[in-house]
């Protein structure tokens, strides 16, 4: 199994497929990053020799934030949301959607309220005949 950026990526599968497991990078920025590699983005994960592993490493480190480094920014940007006081910040306190999502009838995870049943109406029984 290659590893790149700290994250084993799965081998069997498509070197574009395999670099969106690690966080931060997707469907997109994978392929863009392949073509900067000058790599095939059908070729397998295991094919890759150990320059063009090398060469995807040192395009990632330089140009992205990916893994522990990115998910250090989101939590920072939250903690400055949360203690500005603003609306998102308040919102994220909460555990409740901070863009806009209606919460008076959906939102039952973030709300972690169970689903409750209501429960219908039954038909009385017809006259046999």
């Amino acid at each position: 199994m290659p590893r790149i950026a700290g994250v084993d990526i799965p081998s069997k599968k498509k070197i574009a497929f395999s670099l969106s497991y690690i966080y931060g990078i997707g469907p997109t920025l994978a392929k863009k990053i392949c073509e900067e590699a000058k790599i095939d983005i059908n070729m397998r994960a295991e094919k890759l020799s150990d320059a063009q592993l090398a060469q995807i490493r040192e395009i990632i480190d330089a140009k992205y934030r990916v893994e522990g480094d990115l998910r250090r920014d989101i939590q920072a940007n939250i903690k400055l949301l949360k203690d500005l006081g603003a609306y998102r910040g308040y919102r994220h306190i909460k555990h409740l959607p901070c863009r806009g999502q209606r919460t008076h009838t959906n939102a039952r995870t973030a709300k972690n309220r169970p689903r409750v049943a209501i429960a219908g109406r039954k038909k009385a029984p017809g006259p046999s005949s």
